[in-house]
């Protein structure tokens, strides 16, 4: 591999480094891109229009949807309110170490395709074929998801429009939406995801005063830990409980897809891998202990795989209070919550699809954009699949829900696994390099320590993730929900090992130049770029929850 350019234009603390053969246009070092109509750089056709604002809030708008305020109940009556407290710390643990390895590959290489490109890179190209449609078809079905829990949330107001009504409706409103811009899309989700930021915080506080009394005037407390009990279900349970974590943790990672339409991915990715992982851990541990405080775990108002409905456990609580038309509130925080995931499913599915266009994985017509960067036909496509929620005209929606989490949790294992061995790769060939880890603008913590824990306990879950199955008379459909994925993605890695007669990468030849680009020299806004401890404490907590 010929030697890097080294830019003369360099500034402290950020790479001036590019590889030559990165793009066609390299004039002294500095490489020549395209440019917006706004004035964006557009980066193999993706525009860098995303502020560290957005980046900071866009991973908690997309993970933080409407299912999180039934699927809280979900999670209860699968495993019990502390079994369910148990699963989603544990899955919390994990997505910490899988955002410490990807903030340190994706801050220093913030390319299109982030993992998805770097497993190839770093692993074995057929790893980044499987590994590519493996998370683009997660998210296909996350869509999918979210178009089912719109027709959930409108059912409780009316029945008499039909539940592929709402999906259709849903459908052809996001796909307007979904068009307008890579710029468009993160100042609405800065917005809505402080919005939502804030109805979260407003669902603790109606928690602890219906547990308290203070609203229908009798005192809960941990009553419901003692009867029906702590935990239900047994370890078929904790297995389905953990496929829900999975895949309401799911999304964290997209910061990295975001790096390659960021401004400056130096300087804002590693601040929002920080404040994105703590919001959404104290976020949903916070909802998942509540709702196990607020219902029984044996409610038959709670969705599950055999109702058609479900409601919130905060509105279960509310009507029990005293309270009956608190459903239409949670129904507008819901709806509001709803708008965002939506978007987000839309952008990470659309941008996986690019990358497998642009790297010749997937049909060259999905990887085209138009002249202000948005890649319409990857849109297309990706949201016109996300109509498998229109499965639920015959098998109900709290089946539909059942099975596309089955199938988004155990992708989400499959991902997050080969991100530790990636990062592990990765790690090693840097050193062999002659690089010191001092260097790295970002450092993983506890590695190599962390990254093994995220390849052991994802590889684990993935296998017992469908052990309810074998318990009493067997399942042949759940059982083919639970592992077809995994099926699929050894199937796609071997095909292409085949076809392509790909090889593992030498941690010597593994290319560690490629996307180490600088844009300090496009006078990017650095405004409000402070040293940290000089800004009063009230600004310092309001970027915090704000971005």
């Amino acid at each position: 591999m010929e030697s890097p350019v080294e830019s003369h234009d360099e500034k402290p603390g950020v790479s001036n480094t590019v590889a030559p053969d990165a793009h066609p246009e390299v004039a002294g070092g500095i490489v020549a891109h395209a440019v917006a109509s706004n004035g964006n750089v557009l980066d193999e056709g993706l525009q860098r229009g995303l502020k560290g604002r957005h980046l900071q809030m866009i991973a908690f708008g997309g993970v933080v949807g409407a299912s999180i305020w039934y699927g809280t109940g979900t999670a209860v009556a699968s495993s019990g309110p502390l079994g369910a407290l148990i699963c989603f710390s544990i899955i919390g643990i994990a997505v910490f170490f899988v955002m410490q390895a990807l903030g340190e590959m994706s801050t220093l290489l913030p390319i299109p395709g982030a993992f998805i490109e770097m497993s190839g890179r770093f692993v074995d190209p057929a790893l980044a074929f499987a590994l590519g449609w493996n998370y683009w078809y997660l998210w296909v079905c996350n869509l999918a998801n979210d178009y089912n829990n719109v027709s959930i949330i409108f059912s409780l107001w009316t029945t008499s429009v039909p539940s592929y009504g709402w999906v259709l409706i849903a459908w052809a409103f996001y796909q307007g939406v979904s068009l307008m811009g890579v710029v468009v899309y993160g100042e609405l989700e800065y917005w809505l995801s402080i919005w939502k930021l804030f109805c979260v915080l407003g669902g603790f506080l109606v928690a602890i005063l219906i547990n308290t009394g203070g609203i229908g005037g009798e005192y809960i407390g941990f009553r419901y830990w003692k009867t029906p009990g702590a935990f239900a279900n047994g370890i078929n349970g904790f297995g389905q409980t953990f496929l829900l974590a999975a895949v309401y943790y799911c999304g964290t990672e997209m910061l990295a897809l975001t790096a390659a339409e960021s401004r400056n991915p130096a300087r804002d990715l590693p601040k929002a891998i920080k404040q994105t992982f703590w919001r959404i851990l104290i976020i949903f541990i916070g909802l998942v202990f509540f709702a196990g405080l607020l219902v029984p775990s044996d409610s038959d108002e709670l969705l599950s795989a055999k109702t058609k409905t479900g409601k919130s456990p905060w509105t279960i609580a509310l009507v029990q209070a005293g309270w009956p038309g608190a459903g239409s509130l949670v129904n507008v925080v819901m709806l509001t919550a709803q708008f965002s995931s939506i978007n987000s499913a839309i952008y990470v599915a659309s941008r996986s699809l690019v990358t497998l266009a642009k790297t010749g994985r997937a049909p060259k017509i999905f990887g085209k954009t138009t002249k202000n960067g948005t890649p319409v036909n990857a849109i297309l496509i990706s949201n016109f699949l996300g109509l498998l929620a229109l499965l639920n005209i015959t098998a109900g929606a709290g089946k539909v829900f059942t099975y596309l989490i089955d199938i988004s949790g155990s992708a989400t294992f499959i991902a997050w696994a080969f991100i530790g061995v990636t990062h592990v790769r990765f790690r090693k060939a840097w050193v062999l390099q002659g690089n010191s880890v001092a260097d790295l603008p970002y450092k993983a913590m506890l590695f190599p320590y962390g990254t093994y824990f995220v390849v052991g306990l994802n590889i684990f879950l993935v296998v017992i993730s469908g052990y309810g199955t074998f318990i009493g008379k067997f399942d042949a459909v759940n059982f083919v929900f639970n592992y077809i994925v995994l099926v699929i993605f050894v199937v796609l890695y071997v095909f292409w090992k085949v076809v392509k007669k790909t090889k593992w990468v030498k941690l010597e030849d593994m290319d560690l130049q490629s996307g180490r680009r600088d844009y300090t020299h496009l006078d990017v806004d650095m405004s409000g770029v402070e040293e940290k401890g000089k800004r009063p404490w009230w600004i310092e907590a309001k970027r915090w929850v704000m971005g």
